[in-house]
């Protein structure tokens, strides 16, 4: 890539669908953003995850962002100009003995004194009915029916050429060298060259706890590989997504036929050489869990496995917000392998803040300032 710079209103450092989705955002509001990503878009977590579609089970405080999410997945097309794929089968956690009973029991009292609906407990007998591939043995489960999901690679693509064919720049192959403070703006330094805006997001992934830590924020960021496989084409048996409550299981049948599953098994990553490694033990105790909940999988043929380098944080939520230690810094990283359904909301969210310096979603849980004095070594 030759030499380049220029300025910008705003520089977000990520191009996944976080990114991407700030970048749309800020387009429809008239705003011009630079987004500079160090691979490609969708390199990692954005492009290579399970596709969820997801506001079943979310932790309570990502529950109201969901919702407000899911609008926006009903009308993706009008966003994008794409369906990214988005296919409203549902999701469905199944009961496989009684403790898994127990919880979700407990899961749809807590939702349901909240003031929340779209979480519905069914008896089995139902959900043989929805999944008749299903053991028998099931013994009930907890249902979002609004639920569904969407192809996670094309999506991001989607918000990306959309929020290009309004203004954004994206430049890929910009690894960030460094990030200083000149006057009110930013000056973003690469290889290539450098950039300056008044505002600057971070959403760089798994890499986005090093631009925190350089602005006096360190946190306790994790990297991590959610693994998949993916299996052949099989004869259609499975219309929702199907999820383990006891056991971690992500469970889908695609249009073409192949059914992918995850849940959250990791793989051995190394975040500086951008390298995975799949735990087969691992993947095999995710296969042993497809096969006693759909036993026809015993004879399914798995074509390939992958994983993508995600952030994790230790609770388990995201980092969404302005920074603690800087004017015109803001964060939306972390999102601990639950992160792709949140996408068209977060980039909202993030464009609020900006443009307006609130948000009418509660964010304060999601606070940077939370891991002051917690940061790993």
């Amino acid at each position: 890539m030759t030499a380049a710079g220029g300025s910008y209103p705003v520089i977000i450092v990520g191009g996944g669908l976080h990114g991407s989705s700030t970048a749309l955002h800020l387009a429809r509001a008239g705003v011009r953003a630079l987004v500079l990503e160090k691979n490609y878009i969708g390199r990692h977590a954005s492009g290579v995850n399970a596709g969820g579609v997801r506001t079943l089970t979310r932790h309570l405080a990502e529950v109201p962002l969901s919702l407000a999410s899911r609008e926006i997945w009903l009308s993706i097309r009008d966003w994008v100009d794409d369906d990214c794929g988005f296919e409203q089968n549902g999701q469905l956690r199944v009961a496989e003995n009684d403790e898994d009973v127990v919880t979700l029991n407990e899961r749809y009292a807590t939702m349901t004194g909240l003031g929340y609906t779209h979480e519905q407990l069914i008896p089995a007998d139902e959900v043989r009915s929805i999944i008749p591939a299903i053991t028998p043995t099931v013994r009930g489960g907890l249902i979002a029916r609004e639920d569904g999901s969407a192809d996670p690679y094309r999506t991001t693509r989607a918000f990306r050429m959309k929020a290009q064919s309004l203004g954004a720049q994206f430049i890929e192959g910009v690894v960030v060298r460094d990030i200083t403070r000149e006057g009110g703006d930013w000056v973003v330094t690469a290889d290539q060259g450098s950039w300056r805006a008044p505002v600057l997001v971070n959403c760089a992934g798994a890499w986005a706890d090093r631009i925190a830590a350089r602005m006096g924020e360190p946190v306790p960021l994790e990297p991590v590989g959610p693994m998949m496989l993916v299996t052949t084409p099989m004869p259609h048996f499975l219309e929702p997504v199907v999820l383990g409550t006891g056991r971690p299981l992500s469970f889908k049948q695609r249009a073409n036929g192949t059914v992918l599953i995850g849940g959250g098994r990791l793989a051995w990553v190394d975040r500086d050489q951008e390298k995975s490694e799949l735990d087969f033990r691992g993947l095999r105790a995710g296969a042993q869990t497809v096969c006693d909940l759909f036993p026809h999988m015993k004879h399914a043929i798995v074509n390939r496995g992958w994983a993508g380098i995600e952030a994790a944080m230790p609770d388990g939520i995201p980092v969404i917000g302005p920074s603690s230690t800087q004017k015109g810094l803001f964060h939306a990283f972390g999102f601990s392998a639950h992160g792709f359904q949140l996408g068209p909301i977060v980039g909202r969210i993030t464009t609020e803040l900006i443009m307006q310096g609130v948000t009418d979603l509660p964010i304060a849980p999601f606070s940077i300032a939370r891991f002051q004095g917690k940061a790993a070594n």
